[in-house]
C-alpha cells in the first residue's frame, strides 16, 4: 500500500488552534476532524475548515455512524456527511468499530458488541452502505476494550481482516487502542501489531491515556487526555519499520496544551516516518 500523498504525521484539529494550523507550513502536516461538528450548512467553524483545507490535507473521523448497530445507518445524517465530504474533499474518512445508537436514541460512548458471523455480516453491510452513499471508501478503527465479552466467534484480528476482505474498507490502526486493551484484557501488544492485516491500514492513531486505579487492577482509559506514554512510542516505531510509512494521526480531546506543544509531540511521529523513507522500507 503507497502512503497518501503529502500526508506525514498530522493532528486532531481544535477550534482554539485554528490560526496557528492554517499558518503553519510543517511538511506532510494534516488535520482530523470529527465531521459531526462541521456538518451544516455555513458559519466560522466551517469557513475555518475550508481555509485550514485550502493548505493541507483533511481527514473525517467519524464517532456516531453506529456501524455496529443492528440497523443501518441514518440515512440522513449519511447525507449531510456526503455532502461535508464533497465540499471538503477529505484524503481520508474513517469510522469506529462501534455501535453508540439504539432505537434512535444515540448514547455518549463507542460501545463494544459480540464478535459473531450475525455480526459481521450486519456490519459488513452497515460498511458498504456507507462506502456507496460517499462514494469513497473508509477505514475502520480497532476498539479500546476494558472488560471480556461472551460470545465472540470470530477473533478481533480476522473479524477486521474479513470485514475489509467483504468490503473493501481500509482499516485505521489505533495503537494506542491496543497498548489500552491489551492491558485490560491481559493479551500481548506486540504479537497483535505483528498479526494485523497490514496491507489495509491506511491511517495509524496514537493518543495517550489514563489510570482508573478504583478496582482491584488498574484500568487503562483511552482518554485522549495525556502526552502519548514511551511505550506506545515504542511499539509504533517497531510498527512503522514492519509495515512502512503511513499517514499518522495525534489525538488529543482534553487538557489540550497550546499548538506548538501539539506540532512538538507530532514531530516525534514525523521523525519516525522520515526515518523508514530514508532506510527505504516505506510500502
Amino acid at each position: 500500500m503507497k502512503t497518501l500523498p503529502d500526508m506525514g504525521a498530522g493532528l486532531g484539529l481544535k477550534p482554539d488552534h485554528y490560526q496557528a494550523a492554517h499558518e503553519c507550513a510543517a511538511e506532510g502536516l494534516w488535520f482530523e476532524v470529527h465531521p459531526e461538528n462541521y456538518m451544516v450548512g455555513g458559519g466560522p467553524r466551517l469557513a475555518w475548515l475550508e481555509a485550514i483545507r485550502s493548505r493541507h490535507p483533511i481527514s473525517l473521523h467519524g464517532v456516531s455512524l453506529s456501524l455496529a448497530a443492528d440497523c443501518p445507518p441514518d440515512t440522513a445524517h449519511l447525507q449531510r456527511l456526503r455532502t461535508l465530504a464533497d465540499r471538503v474533499e477529505p484524503a481520508l474518512i474513517s469510522e469506529h468499530l462501534a455501535w453508540s445508537a439504539w432505537r434512535a436514541q444515540y448514547h455518549p460512548d463507542l460501545l463494544p458488541f459480540p464478535r459473531t458471523g450475525v455480526a459481521l455480516a450486519r456490519i459488513a453491510s452497515n460498511i458498504a452502505q456507507t462506502q456507496d452513499v460517499l462514494g469513497r471508501r473508509i477505514a475502520i478503527e480497532n476498539p479500546s476494550h476494558y472488560l471480556r465479552l461472551d460470545g465472540h466467534e470470530w477473533s478481533e484480528l480476522d473479524f477486521l481482516r474479513e470485514l475489509s476482505r467483504r468490503t473493501g474498507c481500509g482499516l485505521l490502526l489505533d495503537v494506542n487502542n491496543v497498548y489500552v486493551s491489551a492491558h485490560n484484557l491481559g493479551f500481548d501488544a506486540s504479537s497483535y501489531l505483528d498479526a494485523f492485516p497490514a496491507d489495509a491500514v491506511m491511517e495509524i492513531h496514537l493518543a495517550g491515556h489514563s489510570t482508573d486505579a478504583a478496582g482491584e487492577r488498574p484500568l487503562l482509559i483511552d482518554s485522549h487526555d495525556a502526552p502519548i506514554v514511551p511505550e506506545v512510542w515504542s511499539l509504533y516505531e517497531r510498527l512503522i519499520e514492519t509495515i512502512g510509512a503511513r499517514p499518522t494521526l495525534i489525538e488529543r480531546d482534553d487538557h489540550i496544551p497550546p499548538f506548538h506543544a501539539m506540532l512538538a509531540e507530532r514531530n516525534v511521529a514525523q521523525t519516525t516516518l522520515d526515518a523508514v523513507h530514508v532506510c527505504g522500507v516505506a510500502q
